[in-house]
């Protein structure tokens, strides 16, 4: 990807995340990131595989859900996010959470379902080159370094990107979603759970043990197998995962760090492994 392009979706995803809250444009977005609207959208939807507006209501609820785990009520932060009514809310919050806000606020924790973009990884599976959505994870940077010598436990979907492509992103959605309530379920007081990219999760532990990471991770491993349904289709739903100790060298540049937790859940036989 040449740099204008580069620039011009920095600029565009700077400005979404600066407007939450605001009468959002994407006329305006577009004019900020130096781009046509039309020129924007199609950028946007190509190396990100979403478009603006699905993107702009994701990184809204992603906000809204942490400000109903700090204890604000539906109609406030609906009106404090451009819903006119918690009606209208509640639909763009199931959209994206599988479930209403007010149950989301008495049985949930994790509030990081979908973080700001970052510019899509590319990696090779079977010799076919996938580009992948990656999220940016530096405002966790200093908090994870300084967890060096613990266990981070990273999580992957199994098969979601045939999910994807055979029924729908929605499909898609609902899956992620489970396998973050089983991630979320084992995560205890101590530890911190976050997304890395589109089927990828990290559980920072407070652990250097790697028989109770690994009893940690079975526990959500467990769950393999179990369904979802999804528009009257039931679909199974199984996670991998694997185990990476903190290391000076791993956490010595963000680069290095996201690198290393994105490759963890892998056949490597020299990583700590934890299949199902």
């Amino acid at each position: 990807m040449d740099t204008v392009k580069i620039e011009t979706l920095s600029k565009a995803l700077e400005y979404i995340d600066s407007h939450l809250t605001d009468d959002f444009s994407q006329k305006d977005c577009a004019k900020a990131a130096m781009c046509s609207l039309s020129g924007l959208q199609k950028l946007f939807k190509y190396v990100f595989h979403i478009s603006i507006g699905d993107y702009v209501t994701r990184r809204r609820m992603t906000r809204a859900a942490r400000e109903l785990l700090g204890g604000r009520s539906v109609l406030d932060t609906a009106l404090d996010y451009g819903y006119q009514s918690a009606e209208a809310f509640n639909r763009a919050f199931i959209r994206v959470w599988g479930m209403p806000p007010h149950k989301y606020a008495k049985s949930r924790r994790f509030s990081g379902l979908y973080p700001k973009l970052d510019f899509p990884r590319k990696t090779e599976y079977k010799g076919e080159i996938i580009m992948t959505n990656k999220f940016d994870i530096t405002e966790l940077y200093d908090y994870i370094r300084s967890k060096e010598g613990k266990y981070v436990i990273c999580f992957d979907t199994c098969h979601l990107d045939v999910v994807n492509r055979e029924y729908g992103r929605k499909a898609g959605d609902a899956q992620i979603n489970e396998c973050l309530r089983r991630i979320e379920e084992v995560c205890e007081d101590g530890m911190l759970m976050f997304r890395i990219g589109g089927d990828e999760y990290a559980l920072v532990t407070d652990s250097d043990d790697p028989e109770q990471v690994k009893d940690i991770a079975a526990r959500a491993l467990a769950h393999n197998g179990e369904t979802v349904e999804v528009d009257g289709t039931v679909l199974p739903v199984s996670m991998r995962a694997g185990a990476l100790k903190l290391s000076h060298e791993s956490c010595r540049r963000y680069q290095i760090l996201f690198d290393e937790l994105a490759s963890t859940p892998s056949n490597d036989p020299d990583k700590f492994n934890i299949n199902a």
